[in-house]
C-alpha cells in the first residue's frame, strides 16, 4: 500500500512537464486554500480561478512546490489542504493535542467501525464478543468520526454507522483505502504474528451509496440517537469490556 508522501510524488509526476500554470494563477490557487478553514475540493477551486485554468495541473504544481517546505499542500477525502510536513509534526504536538481520550474500547469500536462499515451495534458486538455500552457510541459521535448510515433491512431495524471525513483528515487518510492492511498491522505490532489460519483484514469501503441492505435513515433517527437513555462508559477492563 502507497503511503501519501508516495502518492503525491505519482500525482506530480503523472502532470505533464509542458502544462504549468501561470505565477500569478498559482498565487490565486494558494491564498485560497491558506484562507480556507476547511479542506476544499477541486471543483470548487476551479470556479474561484480565472477561466481556462487547469486546476488538476495547477495543484499538482503547486503540491510540487510545497513539498519541500515546512508546510506541504496534500488530498484528504479528495479535497485539498495545507498541513504541517509530516517530518515537523513533532513541533507542533503540544499545540495540536487535545484532552480527549478514547478509552480502549472506543478505539476498538472505531476500528471496526472504519474497517467494516455499514456495520450495526450487534454486529460491533459480535465482533468484539462483549457488549457496547451506548456510551462508547456516543463518544465517537461526539467526535464527528463515525455517523448513522441508514438502517438494516433486518427484524428491528437496527442503525448501521460508518465513519466521516472528518475521521479521514483526523487521521490524515486521503480514503479507507489508505488504512494499514494486514502486513502492517502485523509489523506496528498491534496484531499477533501468530494469527488464526484464515484469518484477515477486511478491505474498507469509500461508498457512500446506500446497500441493497440498507434503508434510508427517517426523520428523527438522529434525534432517536440524543434522547436514548445515556450508559456509563465501558470500563478499561483486560477483556475488552
Amino acid at each position: 500500500m502507497a503511503s501519501l508522501a508516495e502518492k503525491r510524488m505519482e500525482d506530480a509526476e503523472e502532470t505533464p512537464v509542458d502544462a504549468q500554470a501561470r505565477p500569478e494563477e498559482l498565487r490565486l490557487l494558494e491564498a485560497l486554500l491558506f484562507a480556507s478553514a476547511e479542506p476544499i475540493d477541486q471543483a470548487a477551486l476551479a470556479k474561484r480561478m480565472p477561466d481556462g485554468v487547469d486546476i488538476k495541473v495547477a495543484l499538482a504544481q503547486l503540491q510540487a512546490e510545497y513539498a519541500s517546505r515546512g508546510v506541504n499542500l496534500v488530498r484528504v477525502a479528495n479535497k485539498w489542504t495545507f498541513r504541517t510536513a509530516g517530518d515537523l509534526s513533532w513541533l507542533m504536538t503540544r499545540e495540536s493535542t487535545e484532552t480527549r481520550r478514547l478509552s480502549r474500547a472506543a478505539i476498538e469500536v472505531l476500528a471496526i467501525i472504519a474497517y467494516h462499515q455499514p456495520v450495526t451495534r450487534a454486529e460491533i458486538e459480535e465482533i468484539r464478543g462483549v457488549i457496547t455500552s451506548k456510551g462508547t457510541l456516543d463518544v465517537l459521535l461526539e467526535t464527528g468520526w463515525i455517523r448513522p448510515r441508514g438502517r438494516r433491512k433486518t427484524p428491528g431495524r437496527p442503525l448501521t454507522f460508518g465513519t466521516t471525513e472528518a475521521f479521514l483528515s483526523q487521521f490524515s487518510l486521503e480514503a479507507l483505502g489508505d488504512l494499514p492492511g494486514l502486513e502492517e498491522l502485523k509489523g506496528t505490532g498491534l496484531l499477533d504474528s501468530r494469527l488464526p489460519s484464515g484469518f484477515s483484514v477486511p478491505t474498507p469501503s469509500d461508498d457512500v451509496a446506500l446497500r441493497e441492505d440498507e434503508d434510508p435513515l427517517e426523520i428523527g433517527d438522529n434525534l432517536e440517537l440524543l434522547l436514548a437513555p445515556a450508559a456509563d462508559p465501558e470500563p478499561e477492563g483486560g477483556d475488552g469490556n
